[in-house]
């Protein structure tokens, strides 16, 4: 299926994921994490963007950035470009470090900021490396409660005032904000529309304002079982899951893969749980979003089960 382009226009408020190529680790050494908060501070400077979260984790990174007149995909091809320079100059090594292409789900700010900040700022607990934010020295939640935010790169006077416009006051609103255990599930975080956006209709309408593509706004939530996609892919193409989760490499049987894959991610299914249906390695599964275009197969699928239904 082919990538749907960038939305990106001046103002546009992004969540962006970065992760390690096949989930190898992209920080090492303390002098890593460092190198990335430098480069970050760099082009902030360079592009004029606002940086409002981050999360350095061992083999991928969570952003909350908005744009100016500086589209983010430069940003990122900046910064990613650079880090792995670095990288592969530090410990000797050749290729891509990064995982194809990084995710940027453009967010309601108004109505996710906070939101996605507690969801950032928890990264660390709910990958239970570390037990409170406060512990955990490489994200933004230090810059909050007022230990350290290197080279002022997080904006935090926007976020804080939200809570109060006292500095003091509103520290302690942030840290009752984050003691609070109700918090934004994973796959809220990542049930967006059209793959691309989080936000309401209203939000979309915003949007398709300043942006000249199309937008589908329909919102699909794991309305039909992974066996249901299955056995739509074996009435359609005669592929049974015996065959989907052997070790045959047959055309027909990689293509029911595929398809399985990406009718699956439209529904909002992860790799990972994709991956153990097929009986697959997730890398796998990954490399079954790239290549033949079969956007107009996966559709049919798509009418196939709802008329099923």
């Amino acid at each position: 299926m082919a990538r749907k382009p960038r939305i990106e226009f001046e103002g546009a408020f992004y969540h962006v994921i970065t992760r390690g190529n096949q989930r190898q680790k992209i920080f090492r050494e303390d002098t890593d994490y460092q190198k990335l908060l430098l480069l970050l501070t760099i082009y902030k400077n360079r592009y004029r963007y606002s940086l409002y979260a981050y999360v350095l984790m061992s083999n991928h990174i969570h952003l909350l950035i908005e744009t100016r007149d500086i589209p983010l995909s430069k940003i990122l091809q900046g910064i990613n470009q650079s880090y792995t320079l670095y990288f592969n100059h530090k410990y000797k090594t050749v290729g891509h470090l990064f995982q194809g292409r990084y995710k940027a789900i453009l967010c309601d700010r108004e109505n996710y900021l906070l939101s996605l900040l507690k969801y950032i700022h928890n990264n660390p607990i709910r990958a239970k490396i570390a037990e409170t934010p406060d512990a955990y020295p490489w994200s933004s939640h230090q810059a909050y409660i007022g230990k350290k935010n290197p080279l002022g790169i997080v904006d935090t006077d926007q976020v804080l005032r939200m809570f109060s416009e006292s500095k003091s006051r509103s520290q302690k609103h942030y840290r009752a904000f984050m003691d609070d255990k109700e918090a934004l599930k994973k796959e809220e975080v990542y049930a967006t529309i059209d793959q691309r956006l989080q936000g309401d209709d209203e939000f979309v309408d915003r949007v398709l304002k300043e942006y000249d593509g199309e937008i589908k706004k329909e919102r699909r939530r794991k309305e039909y079982t992974l066996s249901a996609i299955r056995q739509a892919i074996e009435q359609r193409h005669n592929v049974s899951l015996v065959q989907l989760r052997s070790s045959g490499k047959e055309r027909q049987v990689m293509r029911a893969r595929r398809l399985l894959t990406l009718t699956a991610k439209e529904y909002g299914y992860s790799g990972k749980v994709i991956a153990a249906y097929l009986a697959k390695d997730p890398a796998s599964v990954s490399g079954y979003l790239r290549g033949e275009d079969l956007r107009k197969e996966v559709g049919l699928l798509v009418k196939m089960l709802g008329s099923n239904g």
